[in-house]
């Protein structure tokens, strides 16, 4: 009688299956990974996708704008209330003004988080610049570059208040309506959803 066959060897068989099924899976992991940062990068830079829904009270800024881009060089590394002045600071500049340092202190235990900032276009009067000095000693003062402000933005001489965060993006726009309660609550939850300043 001849040899015996010997059966094919069965793990020989289910290699090039398994090491199949095996790359298929890396791949799916890798995308899991992977596409949800593409798509989130894709729906902010295309803005589409995005919910009309809001649970924010300003204009959101979500063109990738910078305080640099507004004519406003500062180096401030925490979130900053910001406002611009583009034609000196008149009644309605000054609210924003004390607007945006009561907001800081009204944040409380996460105060040292944010800070508070004037950019003005023109000098101030004296009498304001004194009561800045004497009331105001965590102000932040800038120079606003009026070309760059004017290029960078559709409201010409109205002042504004701006969340910026802590890479010096504008996050938030306000005019001067804006009711202070809606901005604390902004303000507070974006320091909550946030990791950075």
């Amino acid at each position: 009688m001849g040899a015996a066959m010997n059966p094919p060897n069965i793990t020989e068989a289910q290699a090039p299956h398994n090491r199949r099924r095996g790359r298929w899976q890396l791949l799916l992991i890798v995308a899991m990974v992977i596409g949800p940062m593409i798509l989130a990068t894709g729906m902010y830079k295309l803005q589409f996708w995005v919910p009309e829904s809001r649970s924010y009270h300003g204009e959101l800024i979500g063109n990738g704008q910078s305080r640099a881009d507004i004519g406003v060089q500062a180096d401030e590394t925490r979130w900053q209330i910001l406002v611009t002045a583009p034609k000196g600071c008149s009644e309605d500049c000054q609210q924003l003004v004390y607007l945006a340092r009561q907001i800081q202190i009204s944040l409380g235990r996460d105060a040292s988080r944010a800070s508070h900032a004037l950019a003005a276009a023109q000098p101030l009067d004296a009498d304001y610049q004194a009561k800045l000095q004497r009331e105001y000693p965590q102000l932040q003062r800038y120079p606003l570059d009026l070309a760059t402000f004017t290029k960078g933005t559709s409201d010409q001489g109205a002042p504004l208040l701006w969340i910026v965060d802590p890479h010096g993006n504008l996050v938030l726009r306000y005019d001067a309506r804006v009711n202070g309660k809606d901005l604390l609550n902004d303000l507070r939850h974006l320091l909550k959803l946030s990791n950075i300043g």
